[in-house]
Formats: C-alpha cells, structure tokens, sequence
C-alpha cells in the first residue's frame, strides 16, 4: 500500500477528515489515488493530491441535480452508469464544501452496510459519530448463514 503526502489544498483535507469521520472508514490509495472505502468498498475518490481539486462519489439520490451543475459529469470507466459523479475544480474557482460533504454523505450510506449506516442515523450529525455509538456498532455480532 502506498502512502500519499497530505492533500495540498484546505478543502481536499477538510473534504477528507469529513470522509474519514465516518463509521469504519479507512483511506488507501489504489492506483495512486486517494481514496475512502468502508468494508472493503470504495464511497469516495479523492483524486491525486495534485493541483486541481476533483472526487467521485455514488450519488443514487442526487445524482441527477448534481449533473446539472457546470463542475460535475459523470464518472468515468463507465461508473458514470452506476451512479457515479465527478467533481473537479479549477485552482481559483470556489468550493462548495457543504454540497460536497453532503455528497459524501450520500455516496457512504450508498456504499456502507446497513448496520453502519443506521449506527450513523442514530448518531447525529453526518460523519460524526460519538464513540460510545461506534464500539456499540462494533459490538453487535454478525449475522452469518449459520447463525439462524
């Protein structure tokens, strides 16, 4: 696993603290891109750490409005079909960080097993959950083919 330097504009870090806050998600770096998966399955590209500031999130809900909006089109490698949408913004061109977030938000309870997600709705603010709610998530025992 490769390890990247830290993203260079502010909003590429908030954008990735906010990603990583939420329950059991992780970052790795395929392809040599930036990435937040929970349980093994990507919710966001962060893209590469250079210049420009993009990402990529499954949008089942919005997907739709979000394309409409001049900064986004659909993911490419034919994700764009599944509900993928990209974003990419320019160096001087201003971030919506609250559509963003919320499209991380979105993008997670898309991805994210059931059980996590209802630990993230009982929890309050989005990608925010207290720790006492996380080690109960992780408490709980997994349901098996052999546990009926």
């Amino acid at each position: 696993m490769t390890k990247a330097k830290a993203p260079r504009r502010r909003e590429a870090t908030l954008l990735r603290e906010f990603a990583l806050a939420f329950p059991e998600a992780y970052e790795e770096f395929p392809w040599g891109e930036r990435v937040a998966k929970v349980k093994g399955k990507v919710f966001v590209f962060l893209g590469r750490d250079e210049g420009d500031l993009g990402l990529s999130v499954k949008l089942p809900q919005s997907g739709m409005l979000a394309l409409s909006l001049p900064f986004a089109s659909p993911t490419g490698y034919g994700l764009g079909k599944a509900g993928w949408v990209s974003a990419s913004f320019g160096a001087r061109e201003r971030i919506p960080l609250d559509l963003l977030r919320a499209w991380i938000d979105e993008s997670y309870r898309a991805v994210a097993p059931k059980r996590l997600v209802a630990v993230l709705s009982a929890g309050g603010e989005a990608g925010h959950v207290s720790a006492s709610r996380r080690r109960s998530a992780e408490a709980k025992p997994r349901r098996t083919r052999h546990s009926r």
